[in-house]
């Protein structure tokens, strides 16, 4: 079934006028729910009360209200707002091209698909390509529903998406939240949380593999009250220990963390969202990671100290998410080596005289 749109505009870039439609992009799946009489099981409806005058008011006798003050309103009709919207247009104009790293996400409201309409195809595809390529992205003035809206234009998946956005006066200081900054991090708590970091890194997200287990849950839960199945709660999950410390907390996320990935290198093939949980290291990529750090090691050394790894890899069932934890963590440390050799001779025993592992034990010690 073709997917339908839901309105049309014109984006505009200097003399540039490209016919899109609008796409709605998103939608919400929570679950909703109707309040009904538990004595009959009807649906209610909701009544307006006027508590002064101890009465129903119909919607026809309503009117706006905005209080300026404690319990002091100022009326306004329908028609005195409308006559203050701005002039419906459909042409989105563009203002100004920036990097797309540049726009906080905090600014995003919603988000809306743009396709070409009849007669935009060419000028639609060259303002993708051109966004891709330049790495920009488009912001923009629209008015949509009488509401002046800002709107940023991206390149994405093939086309182009519309962000509805905040204006700066809609998004509340930061800096009003207080943010622990008198509490001091120890340069060892930093290094146990990088590691642990680098362990729960991908290279790529995929939101195919989160669900909302909830609504799962309650949906699963209606459909058995629907069946008529006898209804069982299971027991609420133990309350998570407070204060633990730090140190101790970041040990054993590693220590957890190790063992999901042995088990995940177990099960074998195992896919997220249809890739591949581990992506193995050829010798190449451990070389160029190497090569990185500037120091003078030979082919030979390199080529003895990938086999090693591997043999370990091997011997101990590691996935290649660890594996590749241990090169990045040995690329970072020899980084800081090579830039404070003062810092290198404190892990010799380590790095043997080559400066890297060369063998399964002295990877399985580093």
């Amino acid at each position: 079934m073709a997917v339908r749109h839901i309105a049309s505009g014109t984006i505009s870039f200097g003399l540039v006028s490209i016919p899109v439609k609008f796409y709605t992009a998103t939608k919400s799946e929570n679950l909703a729910f109707n309040f009904l009489h538990a004595k009959c099981g009807s649906r209610i409806k909701q009544q307006q009360f006027c508590p002064t005058c101890n009465m129903t008011v119909e919607r026809s006798d309503l009117v706006r209200g905005y209080e300026f003050a404690k319990d002091q309103y100022v009326q306004i009709k329908d028609d005195e707002l409308k006559s203050l919207e701005g002039e419906d247009s459909q042409v989105i104009e563009i203002v100004e091209f920036v990097p797309l790293e540049k726009v906080d996400p905090i600014y995003f409201e919603k988000t809306y698909y743009l396709g070409p309409d009849k007669g935009g195809e060419k000028a639609y595809r060259l303002l993708g390509e051109v966004m891709s390529k330049s790495s920009r992205v488009a912001l923009a003035k629209f008015v949509m529903r009488g509401k002046e809206s800002l709107v940023l234009i991206r390149a994405a998946q093939g086309g182009l998406m519309l962000h509805t956005m905040y204006f700066a006066d809609e998004v509340r200081n930061f800096a009003e939240v207080e943010k622990g900054d008198s509490t001091a991090v120890k340069e060892a708590e930093l290094n146990l949380a990088r590691r642990l970091v680098e362990e729960l890194t991908s290279d790529e997200f995929a939101p195919e593999q989160y669900k909302d287990e909830y609504r799962d849950r309650v949906l699963s839960y209606l459909n058995e009250k629907i069946e008529g199945k006898e209804i069982t709660t299971a027991a609420p999950p133990p309350r998570r220990v407070q204060g633990i410390d730090l140190m101790e907390a970041l040990k054993q996320s590693l220590a957890k963390e190790g063992a999901r990935g042995k088990k995940i290198a177990g099960i074998g093939g195992a896919k997220r969202a249809g890739k591949e949980v581990d992506k193995p290291l050829n010798f190449e990529q451990f070389k160029s990671s190497m090569r990185e750090t500037e120091l003078e090691v030979s082919d030979t050394d390199l080529r003895k100290s990938f086999e090693g790894l591997s043999a370990l890899r091997a011997k101990s069932e590691l996935p290649w998410s660890v594996v590749r934890g241990k090169v990045r963590n040995l690329k970072e440390d020899l980084k800081r080596g090579t830039a404070q050799p003062s810092l290198l001779q404190e892990k010799r025993k380590t790095l043997k005289a080559a400066r890297i592992p060369l063998t399964a034990r002295d990877w399985e010690r580093y």
